[in-house]
Formats: structure tokens, C-alpha cells, sequence
């Protein structure tokens, strides 16, 4: 077990990929509702994660807005489901103001019968931010993959400690279909 990072490469001047698996020791369809739907209770970075419109299945199409917290830079993002294929792949697209951030999780069983998480996270950078980019991406790289790391053993603590795994997250408040928000 542990967390394996890749040296992503990007594919561009201002485009920072990041690669990094994890073996956790839960069931893949429990394992995929925690990291999906349960973003908030396992993130350290994660400070708010709510649904703005689901789509019927609760996959591709549906839209959330995250708020991130990172040494005290708050930071929003619109997102999107762009990839649901319940239990091995998961797509988003975060929009934000200085960047989008795009992030697939693969999982698949092991032999051992753990389960792997694989997270593939690549960044844009908007506007005069390109050029930031530009600049600090090769000293960014060994920052973000820590992050990951770190995000990620986050993750197998949270599925490894028991929680449930009720799909929709561990919040009691939920978004119907249409939008509009039902609270329990």
C-alpha cells in the first residue's frame, strides 16, 4: 500500500499534470461512492462541495460548486461530471478564475483484493496567470504531486475507518434532479 506519483509531463506551456495511485483496503463500489460523493469529509482541501444540479443518474452532466482552502487561499470552482461510469471511472472539470482543473479517478481491483485509485489531475492557467504558469510549473510539479500524495492518503484513511458509503454523500443536505435543494 501507499501512494506511487507519476511525473506528469502536461502537454503545454501552461498545463501542469499530475498522476498518483493509492491501494485501499475497501471494496471498489464502496471505495468509488466515498471518493465521489464524500469529497468534503475526506479532502484536506476541500472546504465545501455542493450539488447545483444533478443529472437523472447522478453522473455525466451534473454540476456542482467546490470551495478550496490552501494555505489560506480560498479559492471557488464551478464544476462539472464529465465521466461516470460507476465503479471504475470518474471525470470532473473544475472551473475557477485563475485556473480549471481537470481530474479523472480510475479504480480497479486488485488481486489482493484492495482496491486502486488512480487520480490524473491536469491544471490550465487563465489570462495573465499563463504566464505565471509559464514561469513556476517546473517548481509547482514536486508541490503538486505531494498534494495528491497527501490527498490521497486522506482518502484511504476516510474508506479505511468504516464510513458508510451512502451515495450522495454524508451531508443531509441533497440536490433533486431539477436543482433546488432538499434538505433532510
Amino acid at each position: 500500500m501507499g501512494t506511487v506519483p507519476n511525473a506528469g509531463t502536461g502537454s503545454g506551456e501552461d498545463v501542469l499534470r499530475n498522476d498518483c495511485h493509492i491501494d485501499i483496503d475497501r471494496p471498489i463500489t464502496d471505495v468509488f461512492i466515498l471518493a465521489t460523493d464524500h469529497v468534503a469529509a475526506w479532502s484536506t482541501i476541500v472546504v465545501e462541495d455542493h450539488p447545483v444540479q444533478l443529472a437523472e443518474d447522478g453522473g455525466v452532466g451534473s454540476t456542482f460548486r467546490m470551495v478550496t482552502e490552501d494555505r489560506g487561499h480560498r479559492m471557488e470552482f464551478d464544476g462539472e461530471v464529465t465521466e461516470y461510469e460507476p465503479p471504475n471511472r470518474s471525470s470532473i472539470v473544475m472551473r475557477g478564475p485563475v485556473f480549471d482543473l481537470h481530474v479523472t479517478y480510475v479504480l480497479e481491483t486488485l488481486p489482493s483484493g484492495l482496491t486502486r485509485v488512480t487520480q490524473t489531475s491536469t491544471s490550465s492557467a487563465k489570462g495573465i496567470w499563463k504566464l505565471f504558469f509559464l514561469v513556476m510549473v517546473p517548481l509547482m510539479r514536486k508541490s503538486a504531486r505531494e498534494a495528491t500524495r497527501k490527498e490521497l492518503e486522506q482518502l484511504r484513511t476516510y474508506c479505511e475507518s468504516g464510513t458508510p458509503a451512502t451515495p450522495g454523500g454524508p451531508s443531509d443536505s441533497t440536490a433533486t434532479p431539477d436543482g433546488a435543494s432538499d434538505s433532510a
